[in-house]
């Protein structure tokens, strides 16, 4: 799917987000922007929990998130959903309209993932939170 953004995903992002998509020992990938702003970098692919997505997440440094979070319905049956997610510290602020850029990019290369949001403190990645944007 052609992205019509000027940021462009690295070839190690590209393949980090086909990992997640599959692996199953991949749940979460985060980029960053490289030297070059207008390319995005994979800075993380793992299996993390929510705590550890939460804990991954620099204090001052903005990083864009594709993470699958899993949980339980209202009637016990397992989901998984994908996130995008935007982190975006307030102390990175002259970041964000490149990092939003990428977000766009992301968007359109992931049309299937409906669940986007930007989150400039921790609290806003809580888990109950997340689900309830997911469910």
């Amino acid at each position: 799917m052609p992205v019509s953004s000027p940021i462009v995903l690295s070839q190690g992002a590209l393949a980090a987000l086909h990992h997640l998509r599959e692996r199953r020992e991949i749940n979460t990938v985060v980029l960053r922007c490289g030297e070059s702003p207008d390319a995005l970098l994979p800075d993380l692919e793992g299996n993390l929990t929510h705590d550890e997505l939460v804990r991954a997440l620099p204090a001052d440094e903005p990083r864009l998130v594709l993470h699958s979070l899993c949980f339980a319905t209202a009637d016990g049956s397992r989901r998984i959903e994908p996130l995008l997610i935007m982190w975006m510290p307030r102390t990175a602020e002259e970041e964000e309209r490149t990092y939003t850029a990428g977000f766009a990019a992301l968007k359109e290369y992931l049309g299937d993932v409906h669940v986007h949001l930007t989150a400039r403190r921790a609290s806003q990645l809580e888990y109950r939170r997340l689900v309830a944007l997911a469910g």
